[in-house]
């Protein structure tokens, strides 16, 4: 098995640490345990389990660190992937952007593991496959999907005598479907900490739904649309600017938070009034661990409130030469959203196209976060508040930025990808060319 508790890792870090001569020593000790199950056209194709688990040690003398890494935690072999990243650590350069381990921090008590995730069994496994491989088949429809469930541990430990542990669950769960027709496809995707807030036949059906609803697609012109975006299709925007409220690339011109003439956006309204952009390590719905990466605690944070950036993400080493406290990247995105229903947005809405997902975005602009790709598995146009036929693919180019300041409404919140984003309708969205794709 490779979870260890929390005593248990403390006590082989600490055996770890016992064979260090660096000045300073930081050692991150991780398992994991996970399961999983795919299928395509109907039948299940693959299943297995893995069990993981490494031993990482960064060793610095001064400014010059080494890492090494390990499996094994006897007593040699501790001794040996210590001394291995004090060697490298002699013969590495300098790093003049180098911070000393954190001294011991405090933390707030995750709650990002659940024992009904950690007890999924392989029959379970096959009960999600045969809910949406049976329903499938019914529709003359083909699924072709995958399961992951896992449950881990990561610990650290350092020679200023921080210790930190956490143990977390998780359950990943995606289904494409395609008409046997080759014309209509539907995807959906669920991801939850508890398992028992997953229903994998009702996640199968509205992904059947859409392929059967998207059958025999039309094409529009491209344009300037009013568009309702699915959580799946909002999430990697909204994700790529909050990973874009980076204080650094900010102050050095590099990012749209960059202010023209020199400085950054901080206390400026750059979206709609509506929008509020936080992270919560103990959001229910979407909890992480409550420490970052090198240690830092993790809390909730408001990053844009009533359309206003209210903070930037500092690590440690800017955040000393900017002579400010630190603020940790966050774990999470939540995004608040209303009232609305997937189906209000629709009935609200004269003319439009509501959009699953998008895939394949790339950078256009950093400084204007202009993001291209394209439409996926579910285009739709709507007309006199009705979904009236699906249409084909479209090319996107779009910013989040201009997105959320051309917001008409807000609906209901839903986890995607470890981030709760709302339902969203947005005016003037630019589709700029068609797709054939289906």
């Amino acid at each position: 098995m490779a979870i260890y508790t929390e005593e248990e890792a403390r006590k082989i870090m600490e055996k770890a640490l016992s064979f260090s001569t660096a000045d300073t020593c930081e050692i991150n000790l991780s398992g994991e345990e996970s399961g999983n199950i795919r299928y395509a056209r109907n039948t299940v194709s693959t299943a297995g389990h893995r069990s993981n688990q490494s031993l990482v040690v960064q060793s610095s003398f001064g400014k010059k660190s080494g890492t090494a890494t390990i499996d094994e935690f006897d007593d040699a072999s501790l001794e040996k992937v210590v001394k291995r990243a004090e060697e490298l650590a002699k013969l590495s350069p300098e790093n003049p952007e180098f911070m000393e381990p954190l001294e011991q921090q405090s933390y707030d008590k995750a709650i990002n593991f659940v024992e009904a995730t950690a007890n999924i069994t392989p029959e379970y496994r096959a009960s999600v496959a045969n809910d949406s491989i049976e329903p499938a088949a019914a529709k003359d429809v083909t699924a072709a999907g995958f399961l992951d469930d896992s449950y881990g541990f990561s610990a650290m430990l350092n020679s200023k005598g921080l210790f930190a542990y956490n143990k977390s669950s998780n359950v990943d769960f995606t289904v494409t479907m395609r008409t046997n027709d080759g014309t209509g496809s539907g995807w959906v995707a669920r991801d939850f900490n508890d398992v028992g807030k997953f229903n994998a036949a009702e996640a199968s059906k509205v992904a059947i739904d859409k392929a059967v609803l998207s059958r025999e697609a039309k094409a529009i012109e491209p344009g300037k649309y009013t568009v309702i975006l699915e959580p799946a299709a909002a999430e990697d925007l909204i994700s790529n600017m909050a990973r874009s409220l980076n204080a650094r690339t900010a102050d050095e011109g590099r990012s749209f938070m960059s202010k023209e003439g020199g400085g950054t956006k901080m206390g400026e309204k750059i979206v709609d009034e509506r929008v509020n952009l936080w992270s919560d390590p103990l959001h229910p719905e979407v909890p992480t661990s409550t420490w970052s990466g090198d240690g830092q605690a993790l809390k909730k944070t408001v990053w844009i409130e009533n359309g206003v950036v209210k903070n930037l993400a500092y690590d440690r080493f800017w955040a000393k030469e900017q002579g400010v406290e630190p603020v940790p990247f966050p774990n999470n995105i939540i995004m608040g959203g209303g009232d609305a229903s997937l189906e209000d947005l629709i009935k609200g809405t004269k003319k439009g196209i509501l959009v699953t997902r998008l895939w394949y975005i790339r950078t256009v602009d950093p400084q204007t976060l202009l993001y291209t790709g394209l439409t996926r598995d579910g285009t739709f146009y709507i007309e006199n508040g009705q979904i009236k036929h699906p249409v084909k693919n479209f090319r996107f180019n779009e910013s989040p930025v201009i997105m959320l300041n051309n917001l008409e409404a807000l609906g209901q919140q839903v986890r995607i990808n470890g981030n709760l984003i709302p339902y969203m309708k947005i005016r003037d969205f630019t589709f700029t060319s068609l797709s054939d794709a289906v």
